[in-house]
């Protein structure tokens, strides 16, 4: 649903402008606000749920395994905000393209969006970890080619976008199931899920401040400034090659995560579910 949400805000965006979107978004947020008043389900309550802890919250950051996942998060969703930070400016500024930034977009996570059951595929056959790493090398393999783009390379822009787009469904599908297994193998099922799912979102929306807190004092420091044509090698570099080395340090942390009884946990889980 949210990569629905974010390919029509593309397609609204490119046809009807920011005015369209404001006056779309204005509408599905008060359809949705009364859908769900009206018909929102109440959540049944479990006899054996128990009743957080007081120091519930510290329990995920006892465990290894999760600090060692909970700092792939951070990387990765850094490498990852870092190009969505500076997409229009990259477009526009750079490729000279900025009016089909829409498309672009639109193209990017519609290949996303179809990648996902291949990437559910891959980790039933391999593991979560092991196909979440090679779309991480994946990822970084593609979008290193965006460094020698030149003005007006919008195929070229758009293969980029196609590819790397097939790398974010891993993003989007392997990580939450690698937490869930990690929760399953440490025990805390029914009792520690909203601290640990709590963490990890915080850890996403960190990514994005982090990469916009990178990012852009980096790019005003080495002379960019939006629109005036100066400093576009840093932003290229920022755009295109540091993503790519963020994703390569993710991967390798994911490679030397101590995981191995996240996949003895979901190894049974799937033979008893057979």
């Amino acid at each position: 649903c949210g990569l629905l949400g974010v390919i029509l805000a593309a397609g609204l965006t490119a046809v009807f402008g920011y005015d369209g979107l404001s006056l779309a978004f204005a509408i599905c947020l008060l359809a949705s606000g009364a859908l769900l008043l009206a018909r929102a389900p109440r959540p049944a309550v479990h006899a054996r749920a128990q009743a957080p802890s007081p120091g519930g919250w510290k329990v995920p950051f006892r465990q290894r395994a999760f600090r060692w996942l909970f700092a792939v998060l951070l990387v990765n969703g850094v490498a990852a905000a870092i190009p969505a930070t500076l997409f229009l400016f990259f477009a526009s500024d750079y490729l000279r393209l900025g009016h089909y930034a829409g498309p672009f977009l639109i193209v990017y996570f519609c290949a996303a969006a179809v990648s996902m059951p291949v990437w559910v595929a891959l980790a039933r056959r391999f593991g979560e970890a092991r196909a979440w790493g090679g779309a991480m090398l994946l990822a970084a393999a593609v979008f290193v080619w965006a460094y020698g783009l030149g003005a007006g390379a919008a195929w070229g822009f758009a293969a980029i976008c196609l590819l790397s787009g097939l790398a974010l469904g891993a993003d989007l599908a392997l990580p939450p199931a690698l937490l869930a297994g990690l929760i399953g193998a440490a025990g805390h099922a029914e009792r520690h899920e909203a601290a640990y799912f709590g963490w990890w979102n915080w850890g996403v929306q960190m990514s994005l401040a982090l990469a916009a807190g990178i990012a852009l004092p980096l790019l005003a420091w080495l002379g960019y400034v939006p629109g005036q044509g100066g400093g576009l090698p840093a932003l290229s570099a920022a755009y295109a090659l540091l993503p790519c080395v963020l994703k390569l340090l993710a991967a390798l942390l994911l490679w030397r995560a101590p995981l191995q009884h996240i996949y003895t946990h979901t190894t049974e889980t799937r033979i008893c579910a057979s």
